[in-house]
């Protein structure tokens, strides 16, 4: 496909997503997801175990700050350095960055509450939408489009999206799991981030145009 049509694309999938997360946040903010979300929560909150515990206490760890930095100046410096992919370079620093300025500003605009149910560990600011679903989808999301330019095979890129999609559910699990998000949080992340990605993908094919 070339760069023209991969950029209609993926700007046409951003406004679909974006309309999805819309209708999914006007839902949320009306209460009509109220007990989908305490069935969710009432399920995984369920599993709560001492090693299942410190698992995902791990993994939501490498949704945020430092590890998440060290991260992704790690992949970084792989497109730069060993790849010698440079253009793809200033894509990561753009989803990254704008991405985690988006999830600011639909926080403040939407101002839900963090849930209170069993909270394992404690967190501040609001909870709609999840910044660690978004930051995971904004990384995994963009490494997932650069490799699979790059990997031929029909096998190769069912992995790459498999292991990618682990990555992207387990810390959105996390945070369900550890009771500092509802599962709309997270799942408006989901669509929150991947609007946004594609939305810069669209950029990104017209750039390189």
């Amino acid at each position: 496909m070339n760069t023209s049509k991969m950029a209609n694309r993926s700007l046409w999938i951003s406004l679909g997503l974006a309309g999805c997360f819309i209708i999914f946040a006007w839902l949320v903010l009306t209460d009509k997801l109220t007990g989908f979300d305490l069935s969710i929560i009432e399920t995984v909150q369920g599993w709560e175990r001492t090693l299942l515990t410190t698992i995902m206490l791990i993994v939501t760890k490498t949704g945020e700050g430092l590890l998440l930095v060290i991260l992704t100046l790690a992949i970084m410096i792989v497109l730069y350095a060993v790849l010698g992919h440079r253009r793809e370079l200033l894509l990561v620093v753009f989803v990254s960055i704008t991405s985690a300025c988006v999830n600011q500003l639909l926080k403040f605009i939407i101002l839900r509450p963090r849930p209170t149910l069993n909270r394992l560990i404690e967190v501040g600011g609001y909870s709609f939408p999840s910044g660690h679903s978004m930051a995971a989808f904004s990384l995994y999301g963009v490494l997932t489009y650069l490799l699979w330019k790059h990997v031929s095979n029909q096998g190769g890129r069912v992995l790459l999206l498999i292991i990618s999609g682990c990555f992207i559910l387990s810390i959105g699990l996390s945070r369900v799991y550890l009771g500092v998000h509802y599962p709309t949080d997270v799942i408006a992340g989901y669509l929150a981030s991947a609007s946004w990605l594609f939305f810069s993908i669209s950029l990104y094919e017209r750039w390189l145009k």
